[in-house]
């Protein structure tokens, strides 16, 4: 049966969910794309050919066992579908919704390869996980035993969270310390609306709480709460604290009003959204209305900064990227998008300056590229004389992530970082320098994925476990 059902990929074409008209869908906050009907979900998913070697599931950083729950909802088997989705991945809704398919397991799917279009993967993860809480099929975590040991986790993002949900299974006391008045990280101040609804981080948190973890939010570690205090508190702890120091621009002017860092913009935006009172954004400095918008960057951040200006009513959104666009690190699938509700991306761009004590307009320098640098892409070199100016009115810039000194902000110099400021720790085991203390996600990786993130979150719980699991280890005071 389950052969008949499946390997439809021949007859049944490649087919999206609906996605909402750009005019529409430019004018709020709203997801852009609609869910899957029942049954066209079974027939996207019985395009999966059943590969001996799946592709898609070894592209996949979290290994999902993606065949498997790709031939049950074929079968309309959802539940199953959802056990099986659940069992590799935490977050299975968040993923589908903001995963890059298109670089990860929709990119390496063997029909894609060989011209039928790839299966629809995420979209039907979503819709999977989306019937699994209409249904009810989604509860707390009750652990049989629960246990004396405690595990202090700074940071509430999709890798401290992930590592909480692994922790309480195994009836480990988890107590979350977070900056923000919300947890969820990224997900809840740094991904837009149109990608991520925000319900949809909100009810994890809540699950999550139900299931026994201690949220401790508008906690400062260093400042509120000393890393020393967290540590004597707990018999292990997690450092998931991500990257949120922006890299800067150089150049004449750089220090304008009207320059602003994207998670700041963006996490005005978030705060908004929620219904908060955000003076920044009242008063117009992180609020595009009205204004040519210049983005400066390519990755995905920049895609989430130019689409979020087009939806506050700017009158022209500018993306600068020194490269190309079959070069740039940010989806396709993204740039798509931004495309059709009108953004304009200026391809082999760069700042040279910026004129005004308010920024008036960006000198923008010509690039080519040149000979391939060590990671094997292509340099950007500046065509001298090409120089041209762009009026601006807001700035936004979105060059990535870097991480904070937290050795120096948490007056703890044993704990070893590498020269790129990184903590330092095993890659198996997610150990670092100090004794029972782990650190997962963008603060180990860089600014990396959310899938990454989580996979590590799960990996050092396990970690952690095998940790307390040590004689000499006994219950915190």
């Amino acid at each position: 049966m389950a052969k008949e059902r499946m390997l439809q990929f021949v007859d049944v074409t490649k087919e999206m969910p609906e996605k909402r008209p750009p005019n529409l869908r430019a004018h709020d906050f709203h997801e852009i794309y609609a869910e899957y009907a029942d049954e066209k979900a079974k027939e996207q998913a019985s395009r999966c050919s059943q590969c001996g070697v799946p592709y898609c599931q070894s592209h996949c950083p979290l290994h999902n066992n993606i065949p498997d729950w790709l031939r049950l909802t074929a079968e309309g088997r959802l539940k199953e579908a959802y056990e099986i989705s659940q069992a590799t991945n935490t977050f299975p809704e968040i993923c589908g919704r903001i995963c890059p398919q298109d670089r990860l397991c929709e990119g390496n799917c063997v029909i894609e390869q060989s011209g039928h279009g790839t299966v629809t993967i995420g979209s039907v993860e979503k819709y999977i996980t989306d019937t699994a809480w209409e249904n009810g099929w989604v509860q707390p975590v009750t652990p049989s035993v629960e246990r004396a040991e405690t595990v202090g986790i700074i940071g509430a993002g999709p890798g401290g969270l992930a590592a909480a949900d692994a922790l309480r299974q195994q009836g480990v006391q988890v107590t979350v310390y977070d900056r923000y008045d919300r947890a969820g990280g990224l997900l809840t101040y740094g991904i837009p609306g149109f990608k991520l609804e925000k319900d949809v981080v909100m009810r994890r948190i809540e699950q999550l709480e139900k299931s026994g973890v201690k949220f401790v939010l508008n906690c400062n570690v260093g400042e509120d709460i000393s890393f020393d205090d967290i540590r004597s508190k707990h018999n292990a702890v997690l450092i998931a604290a991500g990257v949120y120091k922006t890299r800067d621009l150089q150049g004449p002017g750089s220090g304008a009003e009207g320059i602003v860092r994207a998670i700041d913009y963006l996490t005005a935006s978030n705060r908004v959204s929620f219904g908060d009172d955000v003076a920044e954004y009242n008063s117009g400095e992180l609020n595009a209305e009205g204004k040519r918008v210049v983005v400066i960057g390519g990755g995905d951040t920049a895609m989430d900064c130019v689409r979020t200006a087009i939806r506050q009513g700017a009158t022209s959104v500018k993306c600068l990227y020194r490269r190309d666009k079959a070069n740039m690190p940010g989806s396709q699938r993204e740039v798509q998008n931004a495309e059709e509700e009108g953004v304009e991306f200026v391809w082999l761009s760069a700042p040279k300056g910026f004129t005004g004590d308010r920024v008036e307009s960006v000198m923008v320098q010509k690039m080519r590229l040149g000979a391939p640098d060590a990671s094997g892409r292509q340099s950007p070199e500046v065509i001298e004389g090409a120089d041209y100016s762009e009026g601006a009115d807001l700035v936004v810039k979105a060059l990535g992530f870097e991480p904070e000194d937290l050795p120096t902000l948490w007056g703890e110099p044993a704990l070893e970082v590498t020269r790129w400021g990184t903590i330092k720790a095993d890659f198996r085991t997610h150990e670092t320098s100090l004794p029972g203390v782990f650190a997962v996600g963008d603060i180990v990786r860089g600014a990396s994925l959310v899938v990454w993130a989580i996979r590590d979150g799960r990996e050092a719980a396990d970690s952690i476990l095998d940790f307390l699991a040590q004689p000499a280890q006994v219950a915190a005071e």
